[in-house]
């Protein structure tokens, strides 16, 4: 790391104590952004790092609802406001008993760059709850969103902070959202959250476009190799919406998607997932990737163990933070992996990150590679704004263009600071001096 950044670096890791996943990806930008400084010291003396890692807003708050029993339960919320200097923050809201601080601030840091990838006018937030709707009944999950937005409301709004899906949180989450928001303000504010049901504001693309964004991005890199997902056997991980809308786009490709996985283990489909049987399982019947091996021939079920363990040309982690890890990433490099796209949020460990680098494997971030769904996000954003409706054939192309951008500005900037191929680099500077520089013209904020 460039010796002027570790002493910013050591007092951002000092001031946010216990939170590993954010120190994680604080420390894998700083890394990138030693040739940023040579050539804009400006960046330096304006403080543009250490503002950068302050959240511009931290909001912590208690969510108290009663279950099914009667009984009263106690959950914590959680919205960080990142970073406005594009635009409203955006990004997803994770219910999962995982998230905390400093999981919802890592999330919020990527947003950031992410965000500023896509082209879009929009900053870098993110939010959250340690609540689990899993095994909770529709009647339960609408009085958490209730009791959650009843706090959550005052802080968000079409042109302050605009939440979205993530983890845990879906189409039914997002409608008790929605309603509670409208019954507190009195207002049909339709760009107040993004992820809506079509017939109510939300936008066609927007269920497939992290899954699909992530194919069309590591398509692009596996063409500055000369080849395609044509042909190649791809290993997914995780079977959520961001897996299946994976797996679907990369056998429209061409490709065989012959693996795929949940918390419980992972499934082995040599014929190629059936992206139908997957949806009915797991998104019509909330069940397990266990159910998908008993009706269909030919699969065999893996009870816990890891999908990578599964050979692949092309892996897309599609799951969760730091669920590739270095033993992994050998693995499949030595069963012959071309190229990874990250669908997740920092799904690979750095040392996993280093292991594909030195070998030469192509890597797509997530923080460019993931990044469909909030350019999507954005475009249901522009809909509602003009009170418009996109057909999905038309969403789709401006998905796939904002994609195909993102792809040529890292490979761009790579090339400019001198590391042809590094994705990271280029993702973390492209995203970086567009943010910067935006700071800098908006004064001392």
């Amino acid at each position: 790391m460039d010796a002027r950044l570790e002493a910013i670096r050591d007092t951002v890791l000092a001031r946010n104590p216990g939170e590993a996943e954010f120190h994680q990806a604080v420390v894998e930008v700083f890394e990138s952004l030693g040739p940023v400084h040579d050539r804009h010291p400006e960046f330096l003396e304006a403080a543009i790092l250490e503002r950068l890692c302050e959240p511009e807003r931290q909001i912590i708050f208690r969510v108290p609802w009663t279950d099914d029993q009667g009984r009263v339960q106690i959950n914590r919320g959680f919205r960080v406001e990142f970073n406005s200097a594009l635009g409203p923050y955006k990004g997803g809201l994770r219910f999962h008993p995982s998230v905390y601080l400093g999981i919802v601030k890592f999330l919020g840091f990527e947003q950031i760059f992410k965000n500023a990838l896509t082209g879009m006018p929009i900053g870098g937030g993110k939010g959250g709850s340690d609540f689990d709707p899993r095994g909770r009944s529709d009647a339960e999950v609408m009085r958490f969103c209730q009791s959650f937005m009843t706090e959550l409301y005052r802080h968000i709004g079409e042109y302050t902070d605009v939440p979205a899906g993530d983890i845990g949180v879906g189409g039914r989450e997002i409608g008790y959202l929605f309603g509670q928001y409208k019954r507190i303000t009195n207002r049909y504010e339709s760009g107040v959250l993004t992820g809506k049901g079509i017939s109510w504001g939300g936008s066609l693309v927007r269920p497939e476009a992290t899954g699909f964004g992530t194919v069309i991005f590591t398509e692009e890199m596996l063409k500055t190799r000369g080849t395609s997902f044509d042909g190649q056997r791809v290993v997914v991980s995780g079977s959520g919406n961001v897996a299946i809308n994976a797996v679907a786009k990369a056998q429209a490709l061409g490709a065989t998607v012959v693996a795929c996985s949940d918390s419980s283990g992972y499934v082995v489909d040599e014929a190629g997932i059936d992206v139908g049987l997957l949806r009915q399982v797991k998104e019509t019947e909330r069940g397990r990737l266990k159910d998908y091996s008993l009706r269909r021939s030919g699969v065999s079920y893996v009870e816990g163990g890891s999908v990578w363990d599964v050979d692949a040309t092309v892996a897309l982690p599609c799951a969760t933070q730091n669920e590739l890890d270095g033993d992994a990433a050998a693995r499949l490099v030595r069963n012959g992996l071309l190229a990874i796209g990250e669908g997740a949020n920092m799904p690979s460990t750095r040392e996993a990150i280093a292991v594909f680098q030195e070998a030469g494997v192509l890597f797509g971030p997530g923080k460019a590679a993931n990044a469909g769904g909030v350019a999507t996000s954005a475009l249901e954003m522009q809909q509602n704004a003009s009170r418009d409706s996109w057909s999905f054939e038309h969403t789709e192309q401006r998905l796939t263009d904002i994609m195909v951008g993102i792809h040529h500005r890292c490979a761009s900037t790579a090339d400019e600071y001198g590391q042809p191929g590094n994705y990271v680099l280029g993702a973390n500077i492209g995203g970086f001096v567009k943010v910067a520089d935006a700071m800098l013209a908006q004064g001392l904020i």
